[in-house]
């Protein structure tokens, strides 16, 4: 899997007209900004991962590959993506029609601490698509029309504006029920061994003690990725011949190594970092995989 598409990138895709400063939304408090679809996604989208949120009003047929699954859409709907989750547009029909915005996660949540990664509709295991009948269609686009508008407003605050439509869409969504029939990838398995070393290579490097693994058992990576825990060693072992424990220890191994060789940190500090409860536990840990022990590779460097 390549590195996530950046809205740079985005941009230069698009054509200058769309990378227009004067077009989008850019503060200090993240990005905004929206467009009617058919101007822009008529064109086969690639798998990958984005760093930017996305809602889009989608009419057409196509198929919308996500994560280690599809869903045929074949009726308006409304999809939510987000940056941990790789996708894939697949128009099936000449016509595209709808809306999207796209907006970073400083955009909505500078005044909250709250992360849109918890929220329904951005988790890694959300249902990602809602059908939707003609009056929810006119509802939500009313709502991105009202942000093309604003677009071309002069209004101080048009950003908060902003921000409140897209809360109001998000509302509409979670009124709804998702769409929970989807078909399977057949590399389905690949692509979940993709996304686990994904995740687990995001977690690095660790910048401070205070800011410790959030995932660090199959058991961790399994919840996140919305798979069974056997699922998930199975398709690792098979297809790396490792287990999944052992690549999440050999990670592990290696940023204890540059903490200790590259940091001021003591050995607690570390411990702490790498999400381990008492520093006497990493030590255990490290000698078990090293045959050393983290004072000693800390006395290398002097």
């Amino acid at each position: 899997m390549q590195a996530s598409e950046t809205i740079d990138q985005f941009y230069q895709q698009q054509g200058s007209s769309a990378a227009d400063p004067a077009q989008h939304v850019t503060t200090a408090t993240g990005h905004f900004n929206v467009y009617n679809r058919e101007h822009f996604c008529n064109r086969r989208m690639s798998y990958n991962r984005r760093d930017f949120y996305k809602i889009a009003l989608m009419t057409g047929t196509g198929r919308l590959h996500y994560a280690t699954r599809g869903v045929l859409l074949d009726r308006p709907a409304l999809v939510f993506s987000n940056p941990n989750v790789p996708y894939a547009w697949e128009p099936i029909s000449e016509d595209q029609g709808g809306y999207f915005c796209l907006f970073t996660e400083d955009f909505m949540t500078h005044d909250r601490s709250a992360s849109l990664q918890e929220s329904p509709l951005f988790k890694f295991s959300s249902d990602p698509v809602y059908f939707v009948n003609e009056e929810q269609q006119e509802t939500i686009s009313y709502l991105f029309r009202k942000m093309l508008q604003e677009m071309e407003s002069g209004y101080l605050y048009k950003q908060d504006l902003q921000r409140t439509y897209v809360s109001l869409l998000i509302h509409e969504a979670l009124k709804m029920q998702p769409q929970t029939t989807y078909f399977q990838h057949p590399n389905a398995a690949s692509r979940i061994v993709a996304l686990f070393l994904e995740l687990l290579e995001r977690q690095f490097p660790i910048d401070a003690p205070d800011h410790g693994l959030k995932l660090r058992t199959p058991g961790d990576f399994a919840d996140r990725l919305a798979v069974h825990v056997n699922h998930l060693n199975r398709a690792v072992r098979e297809l790396t011949g490792k287990t999944t424990g052992t690549h999440i220890a050999e990670r592990i191994v290696v940023e204890s190594k540059a903490l200790l060789l590259h940091t001021t940190w003591s050995t607690a500090e570390i411990a702490y970092g790498l999400g381990f409860e008492y520093p006497t536990n990493f030590n255990t840990f490290y000698k078990k995989h090293t045959g050393s022990t983290p004072s000693a590779l800390r006395a290398l460097r002097s």
